[in-house]
């Protein structure tokens, strides 16, 4: 099945280059796809809330705001998107990419999570909602390109 053009969002881990490793891949394979994603500077992603609706003056607050503008974005694009990829990294803890993978699931949107195979165990449930658990972003673009090519 062919498709003019794909949506995938990709979510999760800011600190590694896996969006670019997909979206480079994607390009190689021709793939018609458009890429969305999170704010990735995280001062940026985590500042938003005051930066636009004013100080707090405590952390919980400041961060809930942060949440909140953030969520505008987020559930925006999960909503318009084909396909979600959500990548769990190794050295920080991405609830919010948790929260994206349920989002997703809520709204039946066929899931891809990444990551390494020591958080199988950690992320059984998330991968359970998964219609595939990859641990390259090279597996991802092999997924992507059948999905859409029906080829391998």
């Amino acid at each position: 099945m062919k498709s003019d053009n794909w949506t995938v969002y990709l979510s999760g881990e800011i600190h590694t280059d896996w969006r670019e490793r997909i979206a480079n891949g994607a390009d190689g394979a021709k793939l018609p796809v458009t890429f969305l994603g999170p704010v990735t500077d995280h001062a940026s992603s985590d500042d938003c809330g005051v930066s636009i609706l004013g100080d707090e003056d405590s952390d919980f607050w400041k961060d809930h705001k942060g949440a909140k503008v953030n969520a505008i974005r987020t559930r925006n694009m999960i909503e318009k998107s084909d396909i979600v990829v959500v990548r769990f990294g190794d050295k920080y803890k991405q609830w919010n990419a948790a929260f994206d993978a349920g989002f997703a699931a809520a709204l039946g949107k066929p899931m891809i999570t990444l990551h390494d195979p020591d958080l199988t165990h950690p992320l059984k449930e998330v991968d359970g909602a998964a219609l595939a658990v990859a641990q390259t972003p090279d597996q991802v673009v092999k997924l992507l390109t059948y999905a859409i090519n029906g080829t391998l």
